[in-house]
């Protein structure tokens, strides 16, 4: 048995090779993972010595070899092929462990050039991996060091079933499929053309398994973006409570997101169902987080809480009164950061409750996209991040907005690109905080009945606020009879002449954005 390994981490690859070579086999190695395992006593061959070949173009042609592909790629079961090695000299290769270069790495690292990411991308190494993941009935491919303890102990006994030389060939070809995903993404990153390219892969990272999926019978895990240079719920660090379930994770993450926009001021969120239940502003998180739970107290029990500020003694403590005076748990919450009091104080609160932290909040990079599965397919698109432009709204009625309205339909209008379609908010732009929110609904109508019977008589003098047009005039002239100021949405229905009428009858004011803010 011969066994060739090619390594850039070198994590554990002395113990594999010892383990190895008492299993019989014999030892070939390139460059520094040869010096690694020479270092160590082992009787390790190289690879040139192998083939006959020296390295050529500075280390850049190595393994690229028939004497190592021949050795890697031939059939033992094919007696055309087991002929031919031995005509011309050749050994076959039985393992294969290989981990590529960092591309990775390099391509994060600041002040990167082209020049040092095209030098960082591994040709022998793919080629090795897929050649013997080809030939996996007959070649043991190893390219996660977690896989070497219980591979070396197989080949040392009773030796590899087919079954788990299949797995470690799936895995094989995965980590190749991920590595070539990155060259193109990065890439493609300067293509004006690349941003829907005509095939696309995606890399992701598996973080961890998930409790359980939507439904405690489905599975599920949290995967990563491998180049992840911005604060998220899949880099975040969990510090309190139970394993979470995919809807916990969807929901801290809209949670994040919902108060992303904002980071000028303290601003809470409670989710519930990937949509906001209550959102508010106030001079501190704990301020903030103490309105927006009761922008809907009754939705809050079982709810997610995002903060765009590090969870503090104050804001824990709303949390802890809202459990013991309401008797209304909290399932989880997300921050960038918390102090050591505060999750003390969390962790008498509620046992199961989760506590995830993430880096300081930023808003998301240009180029960002959203990604949606459908049976059979994918939905790519860019992501809803574009600024406000204020100078594209028209007042559309007779009587005009205040300062104070505009500024609170352009807070109203950030926030409804993370409340699901159709929505309807009621917001108090002098509280800083929602008042009603009808979303998910299959009429406009029927999203303004949900959040203006929310709002109530709250709703007197505030803002109402459509993620898309008024098809009809009945959504005014139900804001109308609840006292509704102001109202700002899309415009570019048909019928939008009735909409303006039907407010200016009741002395509203009435923007149009130009824009929808749909969020499916």
């Amino acid at each position: 048995m011969k066994a060739l390994l090619s390594v850039f981490d070198k994590n554990g690859v002395v113990d594999f090779a010892r383990e190895l070579q008492r299993a019989g086999a014999d030892l070939i190695s390139t460059g520094g993972t040869h010096q690694t395992i020479a270092d160590a006593g082992l009787p390790v061959q190289q690879v040139s010595d192998f083939t006959g070949s020296p390295e050529i173009l500075g280390g850049r042609v190595k393994t690229l070899h028939p004497a190592i592909h021949g050795g890697i790629l031939a059939r033992r079961d094919d007696p055309g092929h087991v002929s031919e090695l031995a005509g011309l000299s050749m050994e076959t290769i039985d393992v294969v462990a290989v981990n590529l270069y960092p591309f990775a790495a390099t391509i994060a690292s600041p002040g990167v050039t082209l020049d040092d990411a095209l030098e960082n991308i591994d040709i022998g190494g793919p080629t090795m991996i897929r050649a013997a993941a080809k030939n996996f009935p007959f070649v043991a491919v190893v390219v996660d060091p977690a896989d070497y303890s219980w591979v070396a102990e197989k080949l040392a006994g009773e030796g590899l079933s087919l079954e788990e030389r299949r797995r470690l060939a799936h895995k094989a070809f995965q980590h190749v499929a991920y590595y070539d995903t990155l060259i193109a993404s990065y890439l493609r990153r300067e293509d004006p053309e690349g941003a829907f390219p005509q095939e696309l892969t995606l890399a992701y990272h598996r973080v961890q398994q998930l409790r359980y999926g939507e439904n405690p019978h489905q599975l599920g895990a949290l995967y990563t973006e491998p180049l992840l240079g911005y604060a998220s719920l899949a880099s975040g660090s969990q510090l309190l409570g139970q394993e979470p379930s995919l809807c916990n994770v969807y929901d801290m993450s809209a949670a994040l997101e919902s108060v992303r926009d904002f980071m000028d001021r303290p601003a809470a969120v409670v989710i519930k169902h990937a949509t906001p239940s209550g959102f508010a502003f106030g001079a501190t998180s704990a301020e903030a987080l103490e309105k927006a739970i009761h922008a809907d107290a009754t939705s809050a029990f079982g709810g997610i809480i995002g903060l765009n500020r590090p969870m503090d003694v104050e804001t824990a403590e709303v949390v802890a009164r809202f459990r013991e005076l309401e008797s209304s748990n909290i399932d989880a919450i997300v921050a960038p950061g918390a102090s050591e009091e505060a999750v003390a104080i969390l962790r008498r609160t509620r046992r199961r409750m989760v506590l995830y932290t993430v880096d300081e909040l930023g808003a998301l990079p240009a180029g960002s996209v959203n990604v949606k599965q459908v049976p059979g397919g994918l939905l790519y698109q860019q992501a809803n991040t574009s600024p406000i432009d204020r100078e594209a709204w028209r007042v559309a009625t007779r009587v005009q907005p205040t300062p104070e309205q505009l500024s609170g339909m352009e807070d109203a209008w950030l926030l409804m690109r993370h409340i699901r379609s159709n929505t309807i908010m009621v917001w108090d732009e002098a509280a800083g905080v929602t008042l009603g929110i009808g979303s998910g609904q299959v009429s406009r109508v029927g999203s303004a009945r949900i959040a203006l019977e929310q709002a109530g008589e709250r709703a007197r003098g505030a803002i109402l606020a459509s993620d898309s047009f008024f098809p009809f005039q009945d959504s005014v002239e139900l804001a109308a009879s609840y006292g509704i100021a102001a109202i700002v949405q899309q415009g570019g229905s048909i019928n939008d002449q009735a909409s303006i009428d039907a407010a200016d009858a009741a002395g509203i004011s009435m923007v149009l954005t130009g824009e929808r803010a749909f969020w499916h």
